[in-house]
């Protein structure tokens, strides 16, 4: 008899799934305390942030070795750690980033998580949501707006020099023809022409600032620091300077406020900003981890990619910024992720082969390396796949206790919160040890290409960094700005330590290329660009879309 494969959008929509009060009821939420977008959403008022209960909670960050193309799954642990610590008598809770349309309809797909580790409604979760993306958008579209108008007016010009203006156009949607363009064609009473771009809303310097936000007045001095570009005069611009700070904020008046929704298994989840790793910064917001810390005694949230970019950028900007200290942290691996880091090739990545998993180790081992370079000794949580073998899973829970290292089984796709327990204890165990002591990699007064050197030789393994010319240009107006004290956000690719997505494993004796800088003055940071990344990313030769649909009774196949 042949056995139904469900999929997780079929799990999703099968699942029973409660009302947002009784949600908000295991929190100690009053009902009127709520903003209802449905039966099933809602977001949360600031004033319940209480930083002495902030202080008191446990923060537990999941990251990932380098993942294959289809991902590792740290959402589906994140959220199968969850239902495990709720299984084992603690009141926890996740936080995570809200989902972009750009991989739902690409390749990657949403980030609700998978099999029985999910959030629920994974449909709207994964769609528009609550609108947090729409406003993000055009706040800082608005921005490019003002811009515009300003250089097109004779009466009220800032004399902004049109061939410096940095700041770009977003949109939630992988489309590589926007990356470069020309606007302002067609005559005088259509604009300035001058060259410009899209990226992608998930990489906008409006989703870092909403981000890393402590409340809506910091939200609106980040949005007035907002670099733009320079006068005929050399001189620096700001958003400020275009009284755009007011009109922006009020467009994200409501984004700012995190969402609460549930797992499967009926749990507390929040769900707020997404920027993605590899060209941002890769974690939910500080005000949405803050809120979960404030009502929970245990917090899990995710960063986005592997190790070496999201977890790098949640502890050396998102924790000084917003005063968090992780108490445990934990690495996502699986078995067909060793294998690929082993040279398997994609057809091999579903059979079993214990040289590729000896060779693939090396991957994780620097990892968990990197770990310790923060003051956190790691717990890897291998996630569970058919097609695993007790020999395979073994080897490398020998090899992660040589390092110190626990490594358990999650079984929370196929089992939620049931095949996740023992992970739950290992982390309690080592939040409870008190064996971790969280510090930042590098100190923000360094030269910024000394804290360049420092994530790409100590946190990739490279022998060294070079620059372009264009590079090491923007350097020298870095200095004249004041802006040499602000961390930095690399953008690389998230397939490899190196710069090249071709070198799996763990890649020696190379160079990490910087192409060009981007300034986020308003968040607060300096964006790297190594090599052919791109902020705005393209979509695949078949993407996802291609294979989704509605039907009149507006039942929905094929997103995952």
């Amino acid at each position: 008899m042949s056995k139904t494969i469900l999929t997780d959008l079929d799990i999703a929509q099968s699942a029973k799934i409660s009302h947002i009060n009784d949600i908000a009821a295991k929190l100690n939420i009053p009902q009127d305390d709520l903003e209802y977008y449905g039966k099933y959403k809602a977001k949360l008022p600031l004033s319940l942030i209480d930083e002495n209960k902030v202080s008191k909670s446990n923060l537990i960050l999941v990251s990932a070795v380098n993942p294959t193309p289809a991902g590792e799954g740290k959402t589906t642990v994140s959220i199968g750690l969850t239902d495990g610590l709720n299984k084992i008598g603690k009141k926890a809770m996740v936080v995570l980033r809200e989902p972009s349309l750009g991989p739902v309809f690409g390749m990657k797909g949403g980030a609700a998580g998978g099999g029985y580790s999910q959030v629920i409604p994974m449909v709207d979760i994964n769609l528009h949501f609550t609108g947090d993306f729409s406003a993000i958008e055009k706040a800082n579209n608005l921005l490019a707006a003002l811009i515009d108008n300003n250089i097109q007016n004779k009466t009220n010009n800032l004399n902004i020099d049109p061939r410096t203006i940095v700041w770009k156009r977003v949109m939630d949607m992988n489309d590589r023809s926007l990356r470069h363009i020309i606007i302002g064609i067609g005559g005088t009473a259509n604009g300035i022409p001058r060259e410009t771009g899209f990226n992608i809303t998930a990489a906008s310097e409006i989703m870092a600032i909403l981000c890393l936000s402590k409340d809506f007045a910091d939200l609106k001095k980040r949005i007035g620091n907002i670099f733009i570009g320079y006068t005929f005069d050399k001189r620096p611009v700001y958003a400020r300077e275009l009284k755009a700070e007011g009109s922006m904020a009020i467009l994200l008046k409501d984004a700012i406020k995190p969402n609460l929704v549930q797992t499967l298994e009926g749990n507390p989840a929040i769900i707020h900003c997404g920027p993605f790793a590899n060209i941002a910064q890769g974690t939910n917001s500080i005000l949405a981890t803050k809120m979960g810390m404030s009502l929970s005694d245990y917090v899990v949230t995710e960063a986005g990619f592997g190790a070496d970019l999201g977890a790098e950028k949640f502890l050396d900007i998102k924790c000084p910024v917003g005063g968090l200290k992780p108490k445990a942290l934990v690495i996502v691996a699986t078995i067909r992720a060793l294998r690929h880091h082993g040279g398997a090739k994609s057809e091999e990545y579903n059979t079993p082969n214990m040289d590729f998993i000896v060779k693939g180790f090396e991957n994780l081992e620097k990892h968990i390396e990197n770990c310790k370079k923060f003051g956190l000794t790691a717990v890897v949580a291998i996630n569970s796949r058919f097609g695993d073998t007790k020999e395979e899973v073994d080897y490398v829970v020998k090899k992660c206790a040589e390092h110190g290292v626990k490594a358990i089984e999650s079984k929370g796709w196929g089992d939620g919160g049931n095949g996740t327990m023992d992970l739950a204890k290992a982390v309690v165990e080592v939040i409870e040890s008190n064996v971790n002591n969280y510090h930042q990699l590098y100190d923000w007064s360094l030269p910024i290409e000394t804290k360049i050197k420092t994530i790409a030789t100590e946190i990739y393994g490279a022998d060294d960094v070079t620059y372009s010319p264009k590079a090491k240009t923007q350097l020298k107006e870095f200095e004249k700005l004041g802006i040499t004290g602000f961390p930095v956000c690399m953008a690389k690719t998230q397939k490899s330590f190196s710069e090249d997505e071709k070198k799996v494993g763990r890649p020696r004796g190379f160079k990490i290329n910087i192409r060009e800088f981007e300034v986020a003055a308003g968040a607060g940071f300096v964006v790297a660009i190594v090599g052919e990344m791109m902020r705005m990313p393209g979509l695949p030769v078949v993407p996802a879309s291609e294979g989704m649909d509605i039907d009149n009774d507006g039942n929905i196949t094929g997103l995952s």
